[in-house]
């Protein structure tokens, strides 16, 4: 008898330490997912009223992710300066943003400019038509670039100096022609598009990494020296993108490569990369990593344990070179 009204007792002290438990918790956790919706609501609000009427300067525009950055930043209102080498096919960029739905939410039809990043004279002069043309500069894209594949050995000194005028001279030439307006009005936005071979790098493509590393040391050094004009620098390091990257690479002597790599076709849309800069832009993230688990973990093994990461590439290096010679 005793027995049984210590377990009754038991039992209803259970069931108010659970209706307790209950009580308690479920508040506190619908209190949190609401303090985290209201949280991304006030964030959009902020990043669509960043990017509302903004001037965004988009180098590269007219394929790939620049063209698909184009679309995504014409969708969320911003005032487009679009730049490539092509002229006929920023035009049709143009038409295809202006018969677009939501055109109505954007009066404003986009500017173009043309130009060769690998000319620094004519980047400068870009620069000063845009700043005519538009006045001011708020989110500058710099995306244009170029790919590379080959051996070191077998790579001649005017491809190495190729690829970096396109990747980084010619990016830095265009940040800092200009940075001046941006200071005057301590207000501005840089955003380069790097790649994950400016954190590691991988072997026979020694001209466009060593490209991307120097990217992304001057912008980090950007970064540092603007933070006191509130001008704000963002880093993309996305890894492989379904664009013709790797089919207008160039190789060893000069020529185009030509062909769609297998993790090209296997890697990220354009689209889908394209959101994540407009994101990074909007909530103003000073670097963003757009890679699959392994290339991420290369990344940081890299750093914690780079003896093992050499062998790796060592290993890469040794397979990639005995499909190329079958």
């Amino acid at each position: 008898m005793v027995t049984g009204i210590a377990s009754s007792r038991k039992n209803i002290h259970r069931g108010k330490l659970m209706d307790l438990t209950f009580t308690a918790i479920v508040p506190l956790l619908l209190g949190s997912v609401g303090l985290f919706a209201l949280f991304r609501l006030l964030q959009r609000m902020r990043m669509r009223a960043y990017l509302q009427d903004a001037v965004v300067v988009i180098t590269g525009a007219t394929s790939g992710l620049g063209k698909e950055c184009a679309k995504a930043f014409h969708a969320a209102g911003s005032r487009l300066v679009l730049c490539g080498r092509n002229g006929e096919r920023l035009q049709d960029l143009v038409q295809e943003l202006s018969a677009k739905a939501n055109h109505a939410k954007n009066i404003h039809k986009p500017f173009t400019v043309i130009f060769d990043l690998s000319d620094t004279k004519m980047v400068v002069s870009a620069a000063e038509e845009i700043l005519k043309c538009v006045g001011h500069v708020d989110i500058l894209i710099n995306n244009a670039g170029i790919s590379y594949r080959g051996s070191i050995l077998d790579t001649g000194m005017d491809v190495d100096k190729k690829v970096m005028e396109t990747n980084y001279f010619g990016p830095i030439a265009f940040t800092k022609a200009l940075l001046p307006s941006m200071i005057k009005r301590q207000q501005g936005h840089i955003v380069v598009i790097s790649s994950i071979q400016g954190k590691i790098s991988i072997p026979f493509r020694s001209a466009y990494a060593a490209s991307k590393h120097a990217t992304q040391a001057f912008f980090d050094c950007l970064r540092a020296e603007m933070e006191q004009y509130e001008i704000d620098v963002t880093v993309v390091s996305p890894g492989y993108i379904q664009t013709n990257l790797s089919v207008n690479a160039v190789t060893a002597d000069g020529s185009r490569y030509g062909v769609m790599d297998k993790n090209t076709i296997e890697g990220r849309t354009a689209a889908e990369v394209a959101q994540v800069v407009l994101n990074a832009v909007g909530q103003k993230k000073k670097e963003v990593l757009v890679a699959g688990l392994l290339p991420s973990l290369a990344v940081y093994l890299r750093t914690l344990s780079p003896r093992l990461f050499f062998t790796f590439m060592a290993s890469r290096a040794r397979k990639e070179r005995k499909a190329k010679d079958s």
